[in-house]
This record gives C-alpha cells, structure tokens and sequence, in this order.
C-alpha cells in the first residue's frame, strides 16, 4: 500500500471527484458513512455522543456523523466551533442537514465560557481539525482539545487527532494534540501515525476504505509503503518439484560467543525454518556442541578461538553471509569482521555486535557491499548513523545512510522501518508487543538470511523477511499470549506464517 502525505492525499481526493466523477459533499457523505457505520457496530449506543466539529471539512465528516448516528437512534449533542468564521460549503450544507433533521440537540463554542463539561460516561466524536493542519493549536481550539483529554471520556477521532500534523511533529506542541482512544482514518495511514512517540495519541487505530479513485492512487507517487499480505504473498516463490537442497543456497551464520551462543541457535534455528536448503553456523571452537545438539540440522564451522569469532571459512561455498547475533566486540572479532568485509561477500546480513563494531569504526562503511542488509535497533540506528530529535528525523537520517552508502537498513521495531538506496522507505503491518523480548531480532537475522541464501534478491529478502518474522510473531501471540511470548515461539509459528501466505 502506497503511503501518502496529507498535501498528496488531498490531492487524491481532488483527482478522485474528477475522475468518478463526484461531488465533494458526496464524497464527504462515503468517508462519514463508514465512520457512523463502524461506530454503530463497535460502539453501541448505550451512553451519548458529545460530537466536536470544526469549520473545515474534518467539521463537516463530523456533522454528517452526527446525523447519521441520531438516524440510528444514537443520542448526540453537536458541538460546533467556527472560530468566528462562517460556515461554508460541504460543512454547511451539513450543517443545514442536521438542523433540518432535527434530531440533535445543537451547541455553538465561541468562547472559553461555552466549553462544555464532559462527562467520563460520554463518547467524544472529534472532529475538529483534519490532516491539513500545519501550526500547532493555541487560543480557543487548543482550550477545548485540553479540556476533551482531560475529561476521560472515549475519544474517536476522525481521520486523524485534531492536532496533529500527518508527517513531521517536530515544531508542534504536542499538549494541544488530541488524545484519540480510537482513530478512524480515511484510505490510508498517515506517515505520523507509524512514529512511536504519536502512538499515545493516535490510539487504536483502523483505516476505513472511502473509495478513493485507484487510478488517482496509481498516479500519484510516493516513496513511502505500508507493508500488506497481498504484496509480500506475491513475492513467495514456489518450490518446484525437481529441486533439491543445492536449490535453494547455502547460507553461513558468523554468530555466538562464550556465554551468547543462545542467539547463534536462534538465528540458526530461523535460518532453516526460512526454507535455506544448507546451513553453516559458524561458531567458537569450544561451542560447537551447543550448536550440534541444539541445531542438527546445521552444519558446523569452528573458529580457532575457543571463545571468540577470529576467522571464517572460504566463502565461495556460500551463497549468502549472516554476521552479528551473540558475537561480542573483542578486537579480534573486529580484526575478522574488517577482513569479512575486504572478501566482498556478494550478499550479507548484518546485525547486533557486527552493526555496534561497525560504529566504532565509521571508515569502514565504505567497505559495505551494496544492497547489504542492517538490521538494528533504534539505539544501534543511533550509535550507526548519529542521534536523532523524533522518528521523522530519524526516517530522513535513515533514508539518507542508505543512499549514501548504497544498503538496506532495516530499523527495528513496531512498524519496523526498512530504506533503500533509491530513497523508498517500507513500514511492516505485522508484529506485537510482545515480540519486544531477547532473541527475536536473531531471529529475524536468520529469516533475511535464510531468504538471500535462496537467491531472492536483498530487497525481497528484506520485505519477505520483516514481514514473515512480524506474522510469526502474532501467531505466537494468538497462542502464548504477548506477556509470556518468547524468541523461540516465533521461531514455531515461521511455518504456519508461511502457510497464511500461501
């Protein structure tokens, strides 16, 4: 799915009437019916509806909300807020609609005075300010938006919190932001909504189709992607009858150390379960038992330390390298890790200890092959590529390392991140809280690598990858719940994930 910003989506909306063709109110009347029509159902209409509408187009969804809820018997209270301007077009004839239907009781705020009390017991509709909002709330507007957030009340906030901006935040004042409980947004998430510090804003969050023109989407273009089923089920390949395990490459896992070897078998143990056809974990010397009896499906290649990586075999056998889990930063695994990248490794996944190496020694990204894979941690983001003030900073601080140095970083986390060279930037739909526990980014590093073995290219490795992993994840959780959900429960759940993208 294509993500937009809301200047973009604006303009969507524009092509769409054109190419329909249809009328802006009417339009307005499709995005309102699905937010009354998921109201009516998940909802109910056992307490009132305080319904706060602005003078802008987001009011007018509202007003239409609001009529489309009394006709369904539910018990609202308009709250119109106008800010001193008249009310017009589509928001107006609305407007007129519900004074016609005369089925809600309607207020007008003009002043601070007029602000009403809001009860606990009472669901909020906001609708007060939509995604074309670019200076932060003051005066009046924001006075309102405090004493909603204040109040307790469920908020359900239409198409985006009144107050917060569809992309950047980094200039507004996130005090005068509404806190949604639920947010109903129109055809699209909003860039802002996938950032972690919005999350306690945004709430619980479903997209509602309005019917926006597919050839308006098609036209338009963006370098921003919402990761869907659909998308990475197309990428799969399938297996064909005649083949073997040489088919389907083999990889070598540079992990472990004295007291980490747990996060060299979860990552071999992903590997395998990605469909690899051969695997080497390549480990300590006084760790290769570890290795044998937890892994017996890998095969072993031992390090001359005992305790340590120091070297690593001749990669021409190997289709793909993986480096990172478990592998410490002693100055002889760095030693070994310079020498890696001086072999030119054609396809590689880096992670962990490999990536905290890395930024110690900046004058080696240049020895990066192209379209390698890095899959940190926000804090290892940072320590890589610099700190950052917000997400969106940080998406741009992503965008522009993986151009300069010609990779695909992958930063982990609830809607895991993942830039390439050509400035596209892919946020993954799949995964859960509970995934937040040791081991799952190793086991995500043996799924990317287990795919790039099998000769899919490092992109499709990458999205296939994040995606699989985030899947598996939920399906752990449907079983074990998120509390007790463990690295090796995604693991498990890598072949039924499979199985739902067949």
């Amino acid at each position: 799915m294509k993500l937009f910003t809301c200047q973009q989506i604006a303009e969507i909306d524009q092509l769409t009437m054109k190419l329909e063709p249809i009328p802006s109110i009417d339009l307005m009347e499709q995005a309102s019916g699905q937010v009354a029509d998921w109201i009516i159902q998940n909802i109910g209409n056992d307490r009132s509806f305080s319904v706060f509408a602005g003078p802008g187009n987001n009011g007018g969804d509202a007003l239409a909300v609001a009529r489309m809820l009394a006709w369904a018997h539910f018990n609202c209270t308009v709250y119109l807020t106008s800010f001193g301007h008249e009310l017009k077009g589509d928001p107006a004839i609305n407007w007129q609609r519900l004074e016609e239907q005369n089925k809600v009781v309607l207020k007008r705020i003009d002043s601070e005075d007029s602000i009403p009390d809001i009860s606990a017991e009472t669901n909020v509709i906001d609708g007060l300010f939509g995604s074309g909002l670019n200076k932060p709330l003051e005066g009046l507007a924001k006075l309102i938006v405090q004493k909603i957030n204040q109040s307790g009340a469920k908020v359900i906030s239409i198409d985006i919190p009144s107050g917060l901006f569809g992309e950047d935040n980094s200039q507004n004042d996130l005090s005068g932001v509404i806190r949604a409980s639920q947010t109903l947004t129109f055809q699209f998430p909003k860039l802002s909504f996938l950032f972690p510090e919005n999350n306690q804003l945004v709430g619980d969050l479903e997209v509602l189709p309005i019917g926006l023109h597919p050839e308006a989407i098609s036209l338009t273009e963006s370098k921003y992607f919402y990761l869907t089923k659909e998308f990475i089920s197309g990428k799969i390949t399938k297996r064909d009858k005649f083949s073997h395990k040489g088919t389907y490459g083999h990889a070598l896992l540079i992990a472990g150390s004295y007291g980490k070897m747990g996060a060299a078998v979860l990552a071999s143990k992903a590997c395998l379960r990605s469909g690899v056809g051969l695997l080497t974990s390549h480990v300590p010397r006084l760790s290769y038992e570890i290795i044998q009896n937890s892994v017996p499906e890998a095969m072993t290649s031992i390090d001359a330390s005992d305790l340590i990586f120091t070297g690593f075999p001749d990669l021409n056998t190997f289709s793909a390298v993986g480096i990172g889990p478990g592998l410490d930063k002693k100055s002889a695994s760095q030693d070994a890790f310079k020498k890696l990248l001086d072999a030119k490794p054609n396809k590689m996944v880096i992670d962990a200890d490999a990536i905290n190496i890395l930024s110690e020694n900046q004058d080696w990204y240049g020895l990066l092959p192209e379209n390698a894979i890095l899959t940190p941690h926000p804090k290892e983001f940072e320590r890589l590529a610099g700190p950052s003030a917000n997400s969106f900073e940080r998406l741009q601080i992503q965008l522009r390392f993986s151009a300069k140095y010609k990779v695909i970083v992958v930063v982990k986390g609830a809607h895991t991140c993942i830039t390439f060279p050509d400035g596209r930037a892919f946020f993954n739909s799949t995964g859960n809280p509970g995934m937040a526990t040791g081991g799952s980014g190793d086991v995500l590093t043996g799924i990317i690598l287990g795919l790039l073995a099998q000769n899919y290219p490092p992109e499709e490795a990458a999205l296939i990858g994040v995606y699989l992993h985030g899947l598996a994840g939920d399906l752990a959780a449907e079983q074990f719940g998120q509390h007790a959900l463990i690295a090796g429960d995604i693991i498990n759940q890598i072949g039924t994930a499979f199985l739902r993208l067949g």
